[in-house]
């Protein structure tokens, strides 16, 4: 047996469906249980880290790739060299909120040349390009000791390089199948950088991006 339904039946039963979605949509997607943002410094401002709120977002086309040609987009270990500490999504997070609060003993390196850069990073990062540290690429050894004094706390000392204020130096790139920040590690490592004052987020921005969190893009 059929029952009548009337338009305004309709209409609430409708209703109840889209509000029953939107319920859905709307479960809260945190970093931890406990932390759904981190606020970072960024330039001269403040950033906000966050996961992308919509529940029905998918991996975005720059990192959907599965096979790049390899080489030069090789699988990285998980283990880059003896020393150097492999990081994850929280750690790296953690490490920013320390130098957004003050600590000056650390520095988040973007490890990728400019034009993957412009596409966007992780808030808190400095850009320093693998082909800035390497001398194969062109850098030369006054650039690269500039660099080194002027942004990674280093010293000269009677021609040798003193790495007793040394920042420790977390570096990344576009992820796994990436070989900017191994560049940059293991031209730091040859220049005789402590290896425990490496570390690597191995995931890089495929991983950032993958788990839904925001990057910036630089100012025009």
């Amino acid at each position: 047996m059929k029952f009548p339904v009337s338009k305004s039946q309709l209409l609430l039963v409708m209703a109840a469906m889209l509000y029953a979605a939107t319920a859905a949509a709307d479960k809260p997607v945190g970093i931890t249980p406990t932390m759904m943002d981190a606020t970072v410094t960024h330039g001269d401002g403040a950033v906000k880290i966050m996961r992308d709120q919509n529940n029905a977002a998918v991996v975005i086309p720059a990192f959907a790739k599965t096979s790049r040609p390899c080489p030069p987009f090789c699988i990285q270990p998980i283990k880059l060299a003896p020393g150097v500490e492999t990081l994850g999504e929280r750690e790296i997070i953690d490490y920013l909120v320390r130098m957004s609060k003050g600590d000056s003993s650390i520095l988040v390196i973007d490890s990728r040349t400019p034009d993957w850069v412009k596409k966007g990073t992780i808030p808190g990062a400095v850009n320093i390009p693998w082909t800035a540290l390497n001398p194969a690429k062109g850098a030369d050894p006054i650039s690269i000791g500039e660099i080194m004094e002027d942004q990674f706390g280093v010293t000269s000392l009677e021609g040798l390089w003193d790495y007793s204020n040394a920042k420790t130096l977390v570096l990344f790139c576009n992820g796994m199948w990436c070989g900017q920040s191994p560049n940059n590690i293991a031209n730091l490592l040859k220049f005789g950088y402590p290896a425990d004052k490496i570390k690597w987020y191995r995931g890089g921005m495929q991983n950032w991006s993958n788990l839904g969190l925001n990057s910036v893009k630089p100012a025009d």
